[in-house]
């Protein structure tokens, strides 16, 4: 219920927000560190392999086993790393999940100790004559590659990704979160330790604390922290957004796939912070974004020409993509009634009952963010660029004020950039 969530925010120093969503639902609490910085092809392999090395051990817990005996001390209390990309900035994030503090048998404070064990992680890694362990390093490496590798074992992931590539490739955003495979590979342990530094000292960083927590003991700890660091000025995290296309490009690749892929991108025309976000977000939930939607019910259901058909909306950088799994046969086809159901939309031809079941579902989506931390914490990240931070339901309020005119107006805003085909040797050789 909503009295039970209290919002608060509070500036930890220039570059640095700290950020609380207390929630008593919740008898768990989780304290989120993410750096943000520009995503460049020089550092992306570097920064994202980071969060990794450092979510492995500290000085005071110096490998992964002394890590992990203090982590079950503290009621299993885990701790997380990831990387994503939030329009053209790297997401490097470092989060530790743990018991509310009122249960606690003891009545210890698990919120003051995880954020103890944070910083100690953050600011106090177990180097050795100034390194990571090599051990540490190589194995981070190995696993990088991995994430890679199986991005690209998954077929429809990759096309995403590729599409996503071929899309933006004179633009930062067509980087992969991770880096490239052979920059990950090129890696040497003696630079990391500078990687590590520079991010502390010039990413924009958003920590914040979710769950059934008092902040401000997790508050006191990153205060503190951050006090004794030398910062430099935090870069701009500029994305560029493109509206208009002079012509459409066409990719294929052949590869060794039973279902061939159809990912068509298109420039949505608006992105964060502009006022017509919420518009296009419940367009693209009337076009595919839905059970009920537009591409599910004529493109997949009653013509059979896709195994799946949906639309993705990334508002952060201002693109839709189409993502579609087809016989080789039937991609021309595909790629016609998909672009075919978006000239419905722009034509005004959307009856008020798809209108009303893409507000339900986009709303209800939004309703259930918070119902585990992790959703709710990526929640919030995602506004890190929005003029205005809003709450999941003030969200879902807003997507019910979107008219259908506004929905048709977003349509026409949408321009076709991109149609990535991968299809099967076989087929391509016929």
């Amino acid at each position: 219920m909503r009295e039970m969530i209290k919002t608060e925010e509070y500036p930890v120093t220039e570059g640095i927000n700290f950020r609380s969503i207390q929630d008593t639902r919740f008898k768990t609490l989780r304290i989120a560190v993410n750096f943000m910085l520009p995503l460049e092809k020089e550092t992306a392999a570097a920064n994202a392999l980071l969060p990794f090395l450092l979510s492995r051990a500290s000085r005071e817990y110096p490998d992964f086993t002394r890590l992990n005996e203090r982590l079950s001390e503290l009621y299993g209390a885990a701790i997380h790393a990831d990387v994503r990309k939030l329009g053209e900035a790297q997401v490097l994030s470092i989060a530790a999940a743990g018991l509310a503090d009122r249960y606690a048998l003891e009545g210890e404070s698990i919120s003051a100790e995880l954020s103890h064990l944070l910083c100690s992680i953050l600011f106090d890694p177990p180097l050795v004559d100034g390194l990571f362990p090599e051990d540490g390093f190589e194995q981070e490496k190995r696993q990088t590659i991995e994430m890679i590798d199986s991005d690209f074992n998954d077929k429809r992931t990759f096309a995403r990704l590729r599409c996503e590539q071929l899309m933006c490739d004179r633009e930062a955003f067509g980087i992969n979160r991770y880096g490239s495979r052979e920059d990950v590979t090129a890696l040497q342990r003696e630079e990391m330790t500078k990687v590590w530094e520079r991010v502390l000292r010039t990413a924009r960083i958003e920590i914040m604390a979710l769950g059934d927590c008092d902040p401000v003991p997790i508050y006191d700890s990153f205060l503190n922290a951050f006090k004794k660091l030398d910062r430099d000025p935090v870069p701009e995290l500029h994305t560029e957004i493109i509206k208009e296309v002079t012509k459409p490009r066409e990719f294929t690749d052949t590869m060794e796939v039973a279902q061939s892929k159809l990912v068509l991108g298109l420039r949505a025309g608006a992105a964060v912070p502009q006022d017509a976000v919420a518009s296009t977000k419940l367009m693209s939930a009337v076009l595919g974004g839905t059970p009920s939607s537009k591409l599910f019910l004529n493109v997949r259901e009653k013509l059979s020409l896709c195994y799946y058909c949906a639309s993705r909306y990334d508002w952060n950088k201002g693109i839709i993509l189409i993502e579609s799994g087809v016989e080789t046969e039937n991609i021309d086809r595909a790629q016609t009634e998909i672009l075919g159901q978006l000239d419905e939309i722009r034509a005004g031809k959307v009856t008020e009952e798809e209108l009303l079941a893409a507000r339900l579902s986009v709303g209800n989506s939004y309703r259930t963010v918070g119902d585990y931390l992790g959703g709710l914490e990526n929640w919030y990240v995602s506004q890190a660029f929005c003029e205005k931070i809003q709450s999941p339901e003030e969200a879902a309020e807003e997507i019910n004020s979107v008219t259908m005119e506004q929905v048709v107006q977003a349509a026409n805003r949408v321009v076709l950039d991109t149609v990535y085909r991968m299809v099967g040797k076989e087929e391509a050789e016929e």
